[in-house]
């Protein structure tokens, strides 16, 4: 695999202390300037006074847009230079397997945890996803997918319409890297603190160990009962610290049953879907708990409100239920009017204009990608996952091609918000996690997907239920171990 260096960071120099002071009053100046300015006086990146992380669940690139045109999809189709791949099988002696376009609206994919990727990946052929799909199942005794070997499977325009508007009008990145070689919990952990650990004492983050497979679970996951320790920093200390507003919206379980309608016109239920805990583990890091700021964490319903009334924080993270999460073996056309209506409702706001939505999906879920992922530490990069950016002022029809990760929304947010803050280098909470991620050499800049200078684009307001080819799953055969994750 490719690796890129990490900056190192110099600790307890006068250089380093100078540092600080400098971007804290950076911070302060950038916030006070966010909070009073409208966007047409700010500049560049500041023009963006909201930003809003939608995080969906387990596809890869190819698994989504592996088609798209000149992206850097699957080898041999559409126009993509190179020859088609074809995957050995588990028996060497059955015939490989080439990607698919697989219709079917209910996948299952494969193995994704840490561990796995190095068996995906094969040491950079990018040839063990079958394999891999194939002995999980043999393991699990649980028997294979619908249609078989669905981890070769992709997903065409016919399929997800909507999310291809997305990239045709918008920014579409095809080097996106999942911050994590992991699942869920390891990559929603990073997408606020930048690291996965496990501590043993609250509120000492010199306590902390990094943990890229196992962290601790949050109470409700798999029958734990124990809250966990999470003594590291994440992003919300210094948003709070520099009186920075920001929201993580989850379901808890009274969100309206057509959840995707943008006027909220539907009766609220009280025993619906709720997120997982895994995917809003921002709950329980000390310093959340510390500055009283659990009451950040909202549902889903307050985000449609506020975005409707234009009330939006400076910083949000939006996670689904597992029925409109995308992930295995839900359906990918519940995700997408999920998620159109997330976007729709933003797009009807008033503060549109100075919003930038950053859409990504959480890990591979076991879905064949071509790509090797750079390695950065121990713990990463993961595989690649679908980017999207969508805001007035993001490029039209443009390809991303930087190297990027999830880490690249945290360095966005500091950058936007902080003056340039770091977790970790300028928080004064130092841990030992290997590597600083928002520094690390070879990092894109989301800042180029915009142009600033641009009129602020028009709404694109698209169908929550668009017709699409996909087709229900005759009796998908395999779940069970690999859920919610």
């Amino acid at each position: 695999m490719a690796v890129l260096v990490a900056v190192a960071v110099a600790s307890g120099s006068q250089a380093a202390r100078s540092s600080e002071l400098a971007a804290r009053a950076r911070a302060q100046s950038f916030a006070h300037a966010s909070a009073d300015a409208p966007a047409a006086r700010l500049q560049g990146i500041h023009k963006i006074k909201h930003i809003v992380i939608i995080m969906q669940e387990n596809r890869s690139f190819d698994n989504y847009f592996g088609t798209y045109p000149h992206a850097d999809g699957i080898p041999g189709l559409a126009g993509h230079p190179g020859t088609v791949p074809c995957l050995p099988q588990a028996d060497s002696s059955a015939p490989c397997v080439k990607p698919f376009h697989d219709r079917y609206d209910s996948n299952l994919g494969g193995p994704y945890y840490y561990g796995d990727l190095p068996i995906d990946a094969d040491k950079g052929a990018m040839t063990g996803f079958v394999i891999n799909e194939q002995n999980y199942d043999s393991q699990c005794g649980c028997g294979p997918s619908v249609p078989a070997n669905d981890a070769m499977g992709y997903h065409t325009r016919q399929d997800i319409p909507n999310y291809w508007k997305y990239a045709d009008n918008f920014v579409l990145q095809d080097h996106m890297f999942a911050s994590v070689a992991s699942w869920s919990l390891p990559s929603h952990l990073f997408l606020t603190s930048g690291w996965s650990a496990k501590c043993t004492t609250h509120n000492d983050p010199t306590s902390c160990q990094n943990a890229p497979a196992s962290p601790d679970s949050p109470p409700g996951w798999q029958g734990n009962k124990t809250p966990p320790i999470y003594a590291w920093t994440d992003v919300t200390y210094l948003l709070h610290k520099h009186h920075i507003s920001w929201g993580y919206y989850i379901f808890k379980g009274n969100e309206p049953a057509c959840e995707s309608n943008a006027k909220l016109r539907c009766t609220p239920v009280t025993h619906g879907p709720k997120s997982l805990p895994i995917w809003y583990p921002v709950k329980w890091f000390d310093t959340v708990k510390k500055d009283r700021q659990t009451k950040s964490i909202k549902s889903v319903n307050s985000f449609f409100a506020a975005a409707q009334k234009g009330t939006l924080p400076a910083v949000s993270w939006v996670v689904g239920s597992e029925p409109v999460s995308e992930h295995p073996p839900y359906a990918v056309s519940a995700g997408q009017t999920y998620v159109t209506g997330l976007i729709n409702t933003l797009m009807e706001s008033p503060d549109w204009k100075s919003t930038a939505v950053f859409l990504t999906w959480d890990d591979w879920g076991g879905f064949y990608d071509n790509v090797d992922p750079p390695t950065i530490d121990q713990n990463g990069y993961g595989i690649r996952a679908p980017g999207l950016v969508i805001s007035p002022y993001a490029k039209k029809g443009y390809i991303d091609r930087q190297t990027l990760s999830f880490d690249a929304y945290l360095k966005f947010i500091e950058d936007d918000f902080l003056g340039g803050q770091r977790i970790d280098s300028s928080d004064g909470r130092p841990d030992p996690r290997p590597t600083v991620r928002e520094t690390v050499l070879g990092l894109g800049n989301l800042a180029k997907d915009f142009d600033f200078n641009q009129k602020p684009r028009k709404a694109l307001i698209l169908p929550v239920d668009p017709k699409t080819d996909l087709k229900k799953t005759p009796g998908s055969v395999r779940y069970g171990g690999l859920g919610g994750g």
